[in-house]
């Protein structure tokens, strides 16, 4: 808990510091968010969502801007990446942003002139590192294709790394947003405030813009802090509430257990006339004492998972370069309050029924284990369980993302039942796995009789091994769900013959169309990948975009994604879509019908469907012509170029051909290179899934052991006894595995149960058919369960062996 509230911290409070934009005061930017309004009066509210890439804005407004008052100069800054084979990579940008970072009036050439059209000017340290100077000729890749450059100048050391100036007019074109930039520098004249200034370009910009000061500008300059922030404000939040509920399930678990262990205490305190008042007390009081040491010793170890979650973040670029852990006391107080707000209920609960027995009652209650839960936690276990079988049919009914959003839900009320109605469950589950045992030898006839008459025992050994299924078993296979129906989809779907994809930013629009007239190539489509927003229920749903190019006709003999309804030679006009049926229902949209889409950059459009398909996991949810999607993106490069060769075309021919194409580090695979772009895509999300389940697992495991050992330890007076009436050590050892195995196997069923009534309509929503459970991973978590249970019981067993019979039943229970 510590470590998912620490995340969320995180993704609250993060920022970064401005450097770029440091000497500007004030900087103009588009917002990163798609924003709706939902709801009405008193329950307005607006929804946010992160774009899938990055807005500009109207490059025109610096002008507009420069003529306020107290404005000295506003720059436009345009940035995209450029590749060349004889350069490192650079940043391109129009040459008016020479002035941001600097004074506005500075000189930036350390030799030579401004660039002009066909001219670009280098920074000295990249030009002289590649044997470059004024009056060369370079060859330099943009998004919008390969060309020679003349070198105009070279900037001076200092004012850029590794950068391309290129005329202003020219920057936009080759970047592919013509007209439109990153941001614009604002700068105050001598006398103006911050203050002062931003209120003059709030004012000229109309609303058409966020004008950003201090830190803000740091968001300007990093513009995927946003995605990070909303990535960490998401993972914390939906794993820390289920790190939160599994802490609860098990601290409540463990102290009932301990509470219910010691009733004959209890009980004497109630014959020699201890108030209920007084042992709720001292309950409470032993539970506000031990609850906080017991949660300040995991607010280190949470400390380190929470960095150490946030380094492989960062390693994987889920998170921005330069973001650090926010450290703050509010995860920490928040842990320590809900392991003590855990134990001082369960504490109350556990105690509520003995503290109230008639003293004279007291003892003889506490020598039998009541085998049923009381009256309220009937009703709140029914309740539970009906709202999951409740929640599970409409998940059932459901479509699309409402199917996986709605089954979320199913685990939680169905965990809550088997925590409630634990007794009912444990003596179900004991009669029903006990049937062959008392069939069997005496310890396993022993084992089946104990594991009925004491169902309350047996079931706070079976709520851990349940959680660790149930959980663990949602987020692990619906990961393998994934993953299984995405690599089929790919191995189905890709039929091109040969795909060139580019070790750098991308290739340049012009790839497709070159790789097209190699000889041998029957056809040849690009590929850019982007992201497209959609609204359901009330928010918006991020869809896997692809901007394909050329003759939609090409597509079919490159990728074959299922057509069910519809043409994708519709495809020819910028307004028109193709979409995955799965995300169709969700959106409840259908082929001929306008759908409204928020582009990369947030722009909203409203193209015609023309086509429904199935492959979207594997081959993306919407297909759209790259023309419609290329000025939207962050960067306008492919991703990939899908080619088809001609029948009877020598293969290998063909693709050192395509190897040859201009543009640096171009490679050529099979179709293994798709699968790699997919698997690629979906790593983040599967990695982060199984580091929860192992933290959850790891976590409910050692609950589940301590349990274990805990009803093993409190046994020793039962152990006695059947030693002293002459049951052998071995037989006592086969009895206890026995009961361990009955245990595991329960929760293994349980678990198994809840697991599947979870995932069955996640993995139709997201993949459209059923889970897929790989089978030596099913195996080795049911083998590790059931490992765990005989370790955890037959260590301290063999403890209590240890200790003559005699001694053992005289000693303190």
């Amino acid at each position: 808990m510590t470590a998912c509230g620490t995340l969320l911290q995180t993704g609250i409070v993060a920022h970064l510091t401005p450097e770029r934009y440091a000497g500007a005061p004030v900087v103009v930017a588009a917002d990163q968010h798609a924003r709706m309004t939902v709801g009405h009066g008193e329950d307005r509210d607006e929804e946010a969502e992160p774009l899938p890439d990055r807005a500009r804005v109207d490059a025109g407004l610096a002008d507009r801007i420069a003529r306020e008052p107290g404005v000295a100069a506003a720059v436009p800054d345009v940035a995209f990446p450029v590749q060349s084979k004889a350069l490192p990579a650079l940043t391109g940008r129009d040459w008016s942003a020479t002035a941001i970072g600097t004074a506005p009036a500075a000189k930036p050439l350390a030799e030579g002139r401004a660039p002009a059209a066909g001219e670009v000017a280098l920074d000295a340290a990249t030009a002289h590192a590649a044997k470059l100077g004024t009056g060369d000729t370079v060859t330099l890749v943009t998004p919008a294709g390969t060309g020679g450059y003349r070198i105009s100048g070279l900037t001076a050391e200092g004012s850029g790394s590794a950068t391309a100036w290129f005329e202003d007019a020219a920057a936009g074109r080759l970047a592919g947003h013509q007209g439109q930039a990153d941001a614009i520098a604002v700068y105050a004249r001598t006398g103006v405030s911050t203050e002062q200034l931003a209120g003059q370009v709030e004012h000229a910009v109309g609303g058409h813009a966020l004008v950003q000061t201090g830190e803000d500008r740091g968001e300007v300059e990093h513009p995927e802090l946003a995605g990070g922030k909303e990535m960490l404000v998401g993972l914390g939040g939906s794993f820390g509430g289920i790190a939160a509920m599994t802490a609860i399930f098990v601290v409540m678990g463990t102290v009932a257990l301990a509470i219910g262990q010691r009733s004959r205490e209890i009980a004497l305190l109630r014959a020699i006339g201890a108030t209920p008042r007084q042992i709720r007390r001292t309950v409470a009081t032993e539970a506000m004492i031990v609850a906080p040491l017991a949660g300040a010793a995991g607010i280190l170890p949470g400390l380190a998972l929470a960095h150490w979650w946030f380094g492989q973040l960062a390693d994987r670029g889920a998170v921005p370069a330069g973001l650090e852990v926010s450290t703050g006391w509010i995860p920490m107080v928040s842990a320590v309050g809900a392991g003590l707000l855990g134990s001082l209920v369960a504490g109350y609960l556990a105690a509520r029924r003995p503290s109230k027995a008639r003293p004279s009652q007291a003892l003889g209650e506490a020598a039998v284990e009541r085998g049923r839960p009381g009256p309220v936690r009937t009703v709140l276990g029914v309740a539970a369980l009906a709202g999951g079988i409740v929640t599970a049919s409409l998940a059932a009914h459901a479509t699309g993302e409402d199917a996986a959003n709605i089954a979320l839900g199913v685990v939680m009320l169905f965990m809550l039942s088997v925590a409630l109605l634990g007794p009912v469950v444990a003596w179900l589950a004991a009669t029903v796995l006990g049937l062959p045992l008392r069939a069997g030898a005496a310890p396993a006839a022993l084992a089946a009789a104990n594991a009925r008459a004491n169902s309350r025992r047996l079931a706070s050994a079976i709520t851990p091994i349940v959680l660790v299924i149930a959980f663990c078993g949602t987020l692990v296979f619906m990961q393998s769900t994934i993953k299984h129906v995405s690599a089929e989809q790919v191995r189905d779907g890709v039929v091109a013959d040969q795909i060139v994809s580019g070790t750098g930013a991308g290739l340049p629009s012009t790839t497709a169309a070159e790789a097209a007239r190699v000889k041998g190539v029957d056809a040849a489509v690009g590929v850019l990948r982007t992201g497209v927003l959609y609204r359901s229920a009330g928010s918006f749903i991020g869809a896997s975009t692809l901007g394909v190019s050329g003759n939609p006709a090409d597509l079919a003999k490159v990728l074959d994604v299922g057509v069910k309804e519809g043409s994708l030679t519709g495809l020819a006009a910028n307004d028109t879509v193709a979409l995955n049926s799965l995300l169709a229902d969700t959106a409840k949209v259908s082929v001929g019908d306008r759908m409204e889409l928020r582009l990369g950059d947030g722009t909203t459009v409203h193209p015609r469907v023309v086509a429904l398909y199935e492959r979207g996991l594997g081959l993306g949810e919407v297909l759209m012509p790259r023309a419609a999607v290329a000025g939207h993106v962050s960067v306008a490069y492919d991703s990939q170029v899908l080619v088809r060769d001609m029948e009877g075309a020598d293969r290998a021919a063909v693709a050192s051909a395509l190897q040859r194409l201009d543009a640096p580090g171009v490679a050529v695979t099979d179709r293994a290179g798709y699968t790699a772009q997919v698997d690629k895509d979906l790593e983040l999300n599967a990695w982060a899934n199984r580091v929860m389940a192992a933290v959850l697992g790891g976590f409910a495991a050692v609950a589940a052991a301590n349990t274990l050992v805990m009803t093993v330890l409190d046994r020793r007076r039962e152990v006695a006894l059947l030693r002293l009436a002459g049951t052998t050590r071995r037989q006592v050892l086969g009895m206890m595995r026995w009961e361990a195995l009955l245990v595991g196997t329960a929760g293994l069923v349980i678990g198994t149960a809840i697991a599947w009534a979870t995932l069955s309509p996640i993995a139709r929503g997201l993949t459209g058919g059923a889970p897929y459970v790989p089978p030596t991973v099913a195996a080795a978590i049911a083998g590790g369960v059931l490992l765990l249970g005989l370790a955890a019981t037959g260590l301290p067993a063999r403890a209590l062996l240890r200790t003559r019979p005699i001694e053992a039943g005289a000693g303190r229970e």
